[in-house]
């Protein structure tokens, strides 16, 4: 959304009415489209402030005037419960864009009824990746079921793009993962994947490095994080204590 015009008036929210007529709705979004075709596959519905409209694109969410020319990127806060609602929606849409992958094309490691999920991109050359794989049986024994997909961060094609397709193509994935991870050797087969989608589907999130992690609720957690602080942040143990 970088070629966005973001533009705010002041007293903007006060003066204009509410509309929340399925029409209107349509007209908000044909306005988006026009100015921004790659919205076309946008979601547009009223805004909980009136006289705004929602729109989320992937994992993304932001807001628009009721005639569509004027856009409101940043979060929408709950003064009371100070809480993002914007970021309480993102964290919904991962969940959902997550989960619509199915644990059938992801590598998935863990206990069969865990009390928590994370899901990791990961690549398979990065020494942060590897320090977070070192993690996983810690985490396993906590009740924690990791589920990875890659993200090959030079791109497809690359080296590290053919390493992770060798993995997949591998007979024992779980293995073939470790071993890659801690740079050995791997037998360079070629089948069908879910590499490219995996790539793909992490830039519709917005993963800009790996390892990224997010946890079950949706929360995005950006490079590595010792099992210890996932624990804490996943309510499965308190914080360590203060030397």
């Amino acid at each position: 959304m970088n070629r966005i015009l973001l533009s705010l008036l002041s007293g903007f929210v006060f003066s204009v009415p509410a509309f929340t007529g399925e029409a209107d709705t349509n007209q908000v979004k044909a306005e988006l489209v026009r100015a921004f075709p790659e919205l076309s596959g946008a979601t547009v519905k009223p805004a909980p402030v009136p006289g705004l409209y929602q729109i989320e694109h992937d994992a993304q969410v932001f807001y628009t005037s009721h005639d569509g020319k004027y856009l409101f990127m940043g979060d929408l806060v709950d003064v009371d419960a100070r809480t993002s609602l914007t970021e309480a929606r993102r964290a919904e849409l991962r969940v959902q864009m997550l989960n619509a992958v199915g644990e059938k094309d992801m590598i998935v490691i863990g206990p069969e009824k865990p009390k928590r999920t994370l899901t990791v991109f990961t690549d398979v050359d990065c020494p942060y990746c590897a320090k977070f794989h070192l993690d996983v049986p810690a985490l396993n024994k906590a009740g924690v079921k990791v589920r990875y997909l890659f993200y090959p961060r030079a791109g497809i094609g690359s080296e590290s793009y053919k390493r992770a397709v060798a993995v997949w193509c591998a007979n024992d994935r779980v293995k073939a993962i470790g071993v890659a991870k801690a740079g050995g050797k791997l037998d360079m087969k070629t089948c069908p994947n879910p590499v490219e989608h995996d790539y793909q589907l992490g830039q519709r999130l917005s993963v800009e490095g790996t390892p990224t992690i997010f946890l079950d609720d949706g929360k995005k957690l950006p490079g590595y994080v010792p099992a210890p602080r996932l624990l804490v942040l996943l309510g499965l143990k308190g914080a360590p204590a203060t030397p």
